[in-house]
């Protein structure tokens, strides 16, 4: 059948007659569609709570176009009446239920079907041509054009209110007449309400009475919540200010977000009135009310990887089958590529990014996948280099100073915002999946050195302040870099070279040294490799080519884009367990560690156990495998040993500057068999000095 114009929203005299069409169509939509979730509804034991009925914009699009079109153009108008085809549609389908269950045996254990009086239809556009620029622009370019239509939202929450109960709806009668009518506050103008000037009665001969009085017992309130979510700085380009938005939710919206959260909420864009102050002038600040919120932090990580990407995976560890570490330091070599040497430090970042598989033991206690990596160097080491790197490479990455955050800090805090007490994340919170990468780390204010504890191990931050209790999540990976307290100093430990505590330096997995020693052959290395780092970028502006490749499947350098699908395919893709003879190394390195006294006794704990099994995952990931070897083992002790002032294995160790590429990498696999030989004999050595 045709459908009607819009225009008759504006129709007084039939718009109760096209109001009643629209609610018929709309109920045998939900009947046809939704009639699942409508039986589950009516099936709850709970008649007074407030129930979401989620409808896809595309099937209604697919049901009726007209519909659609109504739906995104007027939803202020419209989205009640879909409200009232929800009731509708649970009276129709109610009916149904009742007359199957007399034709039935009645079942006492089962709930009686009971029509719900608080159903909400929500609407999700995923998947839906509601989505394009113009109705699902970014935060910063949302417009006066765009108010009043079906709007959809993505950012990050970055501050969550309480929740509150605020007033939706009254009852009056005439004093003159006794007509009944209602009256709606309006959220733009703070909720107040604004009675008619005269009687709206719609007898024939009219009434002139300005006088109503309340009826008792007729006020119907609603939950309320207050949120505020922020543009996702990812997409933003290099010097825009990420720009935020108020949202408003209520009735089952409430409380289903936190902050740190991804969230896509659709919506209405409206005006709200600033508050009223004195001697300052009232402006209109932009409000988003929302229908529907969708929390995303699953999709995260998510990023496009064609099929022909995976295949030169596949095929450049196809080329490197008999030397897999020459295979391992192409792919590290286009880590800060224009830094010349440090192996170790490009592997630490590599298992970093990658990290190792999250375990959960029977009682739901959870031990970390995500390794923590902290730089100490002398200015001019190429600390803040690595972290810019590491962060282009992470698909989620917030990148602050100790001391240059706002006032949330690194973890959360709580803010007054127009006479509320909200929450605002810090750092870690908004990074909760990603990389946080932290400079001048030494530099944090006092109230972060206590609470990043929790949110580096446990992986959560727990909040009791200004009334506000909740626990929120921090599982991302923290990168530090930091300067020497003066001159370091060798003989003494990290902590006293760092100002850092014994047990905030225990929560790093690798801890990595960086020292500008004078080294004439070494300078005039470094020198050369800066020059033609010059040249090569001069050449690659001149020329037009991309990413070039000499075989059809072939890898010929690893760009920035090839660096960031591989370590997000290999840590999608791979769930490394280890091998005995992994075990056996791993556990004869721990058990020589515990019995040497080491001066490093923040790392001989549990805790530097659980380090080494996580980096030896993620090196079984950087190899492309799904099972930890020897190998994998002896490279997490490799960048446990850089870590340690002194070390009895490697030459680098207390300066990680000091570590080069090989040229022939895959020697380095004799190694294995000698340090499994080292670290049998001092385990052997040390259970008899104990047993004696």
């Amino acid at each position: 059948m045709p459908r009607p114009p819009p225009e008759a929203f504006a129709a007084e005299d039939d718009e109760e007659a096209r109001r009643s069409e629209y609610v018929l169509m709309l109920a045998e939509f939900l009947r046809s569609f939704h009639s699942d979730d409508l039986r589950r509804i009516l099936l709850h034991p709970e008649p007074s709570l407030h129930f979401p009925l989620v409808i896809d914009y595309a099937e209604l699009l697919e049901f009726d176009p007209g519909l659609a079109n109504i739906l995104y153009n007027y939803p202020k108008g419209f989205l009640p009446d879909f409200d009232a085809a929800a009731q509708r549609a649970q009276g129709e389908v109610l009916e149904i239920l009742n007359k199957s269950e007399l034709l039935a045996s009645p079942d006492k254990s089962k709930p009686a079907a009971v029509q719900k009086e608080f159903v909400h239809v929500r609407i999700n556009t995923s998947g839906s041509p509601l989505l394009f620029p113009e109705s699902s622009p970014s935060i910063g370019k949302v417009r006066v054009k765009h108010r009043g239509i079906l709007l959809t939202l993505k950012g990050t929450v970055i501050r969550s209110g309480g929740v509150k109960m605020i007033e939706g709806e009254r009852q009056y009668q005439c004093r003159k007449c006794n007509y009944r009518f209602h009256c709606h506050p309006e959220l733009e103008a703070g909720n107040r309400i604004t009675l008619p000037a005269s009687c709206p009665s719609k007898s024939s001969k009219g009434c002139p009475s300005a006088s109503f009085q309340l009826i008792e017992d007729s006020i119907t309130c609603h939950d309320y919540q207050e949120i505020k979510i922020q543009e996702c700085v990812q997409l933003l380009d290099v010097g825009s200010i990420p720009r935020s938005i108020p949202v408003i939710l209520m009735d089952d919206l409430v409380d289903i977000v936190k902050a740190g959260d991804d969230v896509i909420a659709t919506g209405i864009l409206s005006a709200k009135w600033s508050s009223d102050v004195k001697d300052v002038r009232c402006n209109l600040d932009p409000v988003f009310i929302a229908n529907y919120v969708r929390r995303t932090n699953e999709l995260k990580s998510g990023i496009d990887i064609p099929e022909e990407i995976i295949k030169k995976f596949d095929f450049f560890w196809a080329e490197h089958r008999d030397t897999p570490l020459k295979g391992r330091n192409e792919i590290l070599k286009g880590i800060c590529p224009q830094i010349y040497g440090l192996f170790t430090v490009k592997l630490a970042v590599a298992l970093t990014l990658i990290g190792g598989v999250q375990h959960v033991d029977a009682s739901g206690t959870k031990v970390r996948g995500e390794p923590h990596m902290l730089l100490v160097g002398d200015p001019g080491t190429g600390k803040s280099q690595f972290l810019k790197f590491a962060a282009k490479l992470s698909n989620r990455s917030v990148i602050t100073t100790g001391l240059g955050s706002t006032s949330a800090g690194l973890t959360v805090t709580a803010v007054k915002d127009g006479g509320e007490w909200m929450l605002e994340a810090g750092a870690l919170v908004l990074a909760d999946g990603g990389l946080c990468c932290i400079d001048e780390f030494d530099s944090m204010r006092e109230h972060d050195r206590t609470t990043i504890h929790e949110a580096m191990e446990q992986q959560t931050i727990s909040v009791a302040k200004a009334g506000l209790v909740t626990t929120l999540s921090t599982m991302t990976t923290v990168f530090g870099a930091t300067n020497p307290k003066g001159q370091y100093d060798s003989d003494e430990s990290l902590s006293v070279n760092t100002t850092l505590s014994g047990p905030l330096l225990s929560r790093f997995d690798i801890v990595l040294v960086l020292l500008d020693r004078k080294d004439p052959k070494l300078d005039g290395i470094i020198s050369s490799h800066i020059l033609s780092q010059s040249i090569k970028a001069e050449e690659q502006k001149t020329s037009d080519s991309g990413v070039k490749s000499t075989l059809p499947l072939g890898i010929e350098e690893w760009t920035l884009p090839f660096l960031r699908r591989y370590i997000h395919y290999v840590k999608q893709r791979f769930k490394p367990v280890l091998t005995k003879k992994a075990e056996r190394v791993i556990s004869g390195y721990y058990q020589l560690q515990r019995g040497s006294g080491t001066q490093n006794a923040a790392r001989t704990t549990v805790r530097m156990l659980e380090s080494l099994i996580r980096l030896a995952q993620a090196h079984a990931r950087l190899m492309f495998r799904n099972e930890v070897t020897q190998l994998d083992a002896i490279a997490a002790i490799l960048c446990i040993e850089s870590s340690m002032t002194t070390s009895a294995i490697i030459d680098s160790s207390g300066n990680a500057m000091n570590s080069n590429f090989r040229e022939n990498p895959d020697q380095e696999c004799i190694l294995t068999h000698d340090l499994e030989l080292y670290l049998s004999k001092n385990v052997e050595i040390l259970t008899t000095e104990n047993c004696n």
